[in-house]
């Protein structure tokens, strides 16, 4: 049976990622491990701790650029979290100073939100109804 154990998410700067998806988000460390200039970052859902784990990828490969840029600017999200209600964690995570591109939004059976995460990705927040 094949599962998903990590999932990872392409960032400018591992220490601004690391703060903002634990500082804002409310993710835990799970790994910091030295590799050169860069290391394996993952985080967790405190929910979760061991579930699948959230790698905070540097993005320096030359096309890491051009792609997060051409997602950005079609709006589209690199990523979806669920949430239990979008409405209350977009209020939570405004007053933590969180920029949204897109406000809670009834889309039927889900309600979705997006927010910038100060590291070049736009992310979906989702809770089915």
């Amino acid at each position: 049976m094949i599962r998903i154990n990590l999932t990872s998410v392409l960032v400018d700067d591992q220490a601004k990622a690391l703060d903002f998806y634990t500082g804002k988000l409310g993710f835990i460390l799970k790994n910091d491990i030295p590799l050169g200039e860069n290391r394996w970052l993952t985080v967790v859902s405190p929910a979760d701790p061991d579930g699948v784990e959230l790698l905070l990828e540097p993005g320096g490969h030359p096309a890491t650029g051009p792609f997060k840029e051409a997602l950005v600017a079609d709006g589209i999200p690199f990523t979806q979290f669920a949430v239990d209600d979008v409405h209350a964690e977009v209020e939570r995570l405004k007053g933590l100073g969180v920029e949204f591109a897109q406000e809670a939004t009834d889309m039927g059976p889900v309600v979705t939100a997006v927010l910038d995460d100060t590291c070049g990705n736009l992310i979906q927040l989702a809770a089915m109804k």
